[in-house]
């Protein structure tokens, strides 16, 4: 039995059209960059194999094509969410993948355009499978509202009020992104993305991102201060914004495991000018 057909619902979860889906990638300087990626789906012909659509993705693709190392992190709508990693494995510009991903409602029916090509994954591990409660979502969300997190540090950027709104609110999907280093006590392959869910993740200031780690604190065990991270925020009228900055540290309050990030550059995600830094 393939790592994908193991996991009791993943397939189902990778399947859904609507399931938000995350797909982490390394830029030049090996940082992380992470996405929303809806499209990302099964491929149903080879075991362990995903594909998804070329479509607003620019810098995901240069980072790609420069790095094929890459994360992935699906989260249903009933709050179950699966960690992967992978290896991107290239693009088909036309053909059976390509046919299957436009053939969605989700790319079928969008107003701008069908995809440029279909990306191709190989899942290489599954990390973890994470349950979130509701109860959970609206503790840690409190737990992180009520955080006096670490000072930014220097070359952080404002956030406007815009994000920061939205950053604020309960009612979203938030993932953050990291890169596996080998002193890490979880299964990730040292190099690789990792790509978590963190639904509290809030701003605390202007400069700073807060949140209670929740069921995803695992993921987070030996993460150091001063680390590259990426935030991806989406909502759900289909809005996202991407920050990125540097881990500042975790810490035990309020009997949960608080971290923080601090932010050094903000990013707008969808049309009209997606992937446009606004701060």
């Amino acid at each position: 039995m393939s790592l994908v057909d193991s996991q009791p619902g993943l397939l189902d979860a990778l399947r859904g059209e609507m399931t938000p889906k995350f797909l982490a990638t390394l830029d030049a300087a090996g940082a992380p960059n992470v996405v929303p990626v809806t499209s990302i789906m099964p491929a149903g012909d080879v075991p362990n194999r995903l594909i998804f659509g070329n479509f607003l993705l620019r810098k995901t693709v240069q980072n790609l094509d420069a790095d094929r190392r890459l994360g992935i992190l699906a989260i249903t709508p009933q709050l179950e969410g699966w960690v992967l990693q992978g290896d991107f494995s290239g693009w088909e510009r036309a053909g059976t993948y390509v046919d299957k991903l436009n053939s969605t409602d989700l790319l079928r029916y969008n107003a701008y355009t069908g995809i440029r090509d279909a990306g191709i994954v190989d899942v290489r591990a599954v990390l973890a499978y994470l349950r979130i409660s509701k109860l959970e979502v609206v503790r840690d969300y409190l737990v992180a509202r009520a955080a006096q997190p670490p000072a930014a540090g220097a070359g952080s950027v404002p956030m406007p009020i815009p994000a920061r709104r939205r950053f604020a609110a309960m009612t979203k999907v938030c993932a953050l992104s990291f890169v596996a280093e080998g002193g890490q006590p979880h299964p990730a392959t040292p190099g690789y993305p990792v790509v978590a869910p963190l639904l509290s993740l809030q701003p605390a200031g202007d400069r700073t991102l807060v949140c209670a780690e929740g069921r995803a604190a695992g993921l987070f065990a030996g993460l150091e201060a001063g680390t590259p991270v990426a935030a991806n925020l989406l909502t759900q009228d289909v809005v996202s914004f991407q920050a990125k900055g540097r881990w500042l540290g975790s810490r035990r309050r309020f009997g949960a495991t608080l971290g923080a990030m601090d932010v050094t550059a903000l990013y707008a995600g969808g049309p009209p000018m997606p992937g446009r830094r606004i701060a």
